[in-house]
């Protein structure tokens, strides 16, 4: 019963976001052609109660315009809230997919991503009451992990499928960057701090790809891609400052990113589909990395 509720708010949510605004009639059109009406009409008072539990489940109000009777999706929380809003139905909505699928569970193939479960809670938590961490990290560069490590949470990132931590190591000094499947004996303190006004997640990572950051300028990067594998850059692009040339037998993407070892291992994943054109001291980079890779092999 709990998961057929949470498959209607998520169905609410994401036709109202389709339409942009909606008048209840036409909702409930949309909604008796659906499958999870199972014919019966979306009541009025049944509306309320599901904005109700939308707004209570994932932070999302849906409000009416008065002048016109339409409802919309409130985005007054910014692009962010917006992003995060959308994962969290995303997230949910395949959940529930899935649960439904569990007679065919032998024909889903499914990833194995090491969990976060057990710490992001408690990183969340912290965050919200601006208290510090302590925990272990068993670094993949080191042989033993490093205990006790204090550290002032900022914000929390996932990348491949991945949650990291980004705050203030307290000892150093220096904003890091922590995976959480790689951390053990997590607590909670009692020290508190205060975030930075500085410190803007959305700025953080801005001309980044991945996880990885330094203090290099931004350079202009120029990649000569091949048309099948363009599809895939348009499909999932690299950086928002994306941009293409299409030629006949080619593409040319060019970025404004820094050079970073996460960029770098996109790039040589793509083998010899991807050729770098700028900055020289990228290709420089790759190249090196290549013939060194083919060393191996003589």
């Amino acid at each position: 019963m709990a998961r057929n509720l949470i498959n209607r708010y998520v169905w609410l949510v994401d036709t109202i976001s389709r339409y942009g605004r909606i008048t209840l009639k036409d909702l409930n059109d949309a909604w008796l052609r659906s499958e999870i009406s199972e014919g019966k009409p979306l009541a009025r008072r049944t509306f309320f109660h599901y904005r109700d539990g939308v707004e209570e489940m994932f932070d999302i109000n849906i409000q009416c315009d008065k002048s016109t009777f339409e409802y919309y999706i409130d985005d007054s929380g910014g692009e962010n809230n917006a992003r995060l809003r959308s994962w969290l139905v995303d997230s949910v909505s395949m959940s529930g997919t899935l649960s439904s699928a569990r007679d065919i569970s032998s024909r889903i193939m499914l990833e194995n991503v090491p969990s976060a479960r057990e710490y992001l809670p408690v990183v969340i938590d912290a965050m919200k009451q601006n208290r510090c961490i302590r925990f272990s990290y068993k670094s993949y560069t080191r042989s033993r992990p490093t205990d006790g490590i204090v550290l002032e949470p900022y914000f929390v990132k996932i990348f491949k499928q991945l949650w990291y931590v980004i705050g203030l190591n307290v000892k150093d000094g220096q904003i890091k960057t922590y995976s959480l499947d790689r951390i053990s004996q997590l607590n909670l303190l009692q020290e508190t701090f205060t975030m930075p006004e500085n410190v803007k997640p959305s700025e953080f990572f801005k001309d980044c790809f991945g996880i990885i950051t330094n203090q290099n300028s931004p350079k202009r990067i120029v990649l000569r891609v091949e048309p099948t594998q363009a599809k895939y850059f348009r499909a999932l692009p690299l950086h928002s400052s994306q941009k293409e040339e299409i030629h006949d037998n080619y593409s040319i993407f060019t970025y404004t990113m820094r050079i970073t070892y996460d960029l770098k291992e996109e790039i040589m994943s793509h083998g010899a589909s991807i050729e770098v054109l700028e900055p020289k001291e990228l290709k420089t980079l790759i190249r090196t990395e290549l013939e060194q890779a083919l060393n191996n092999y003589q």
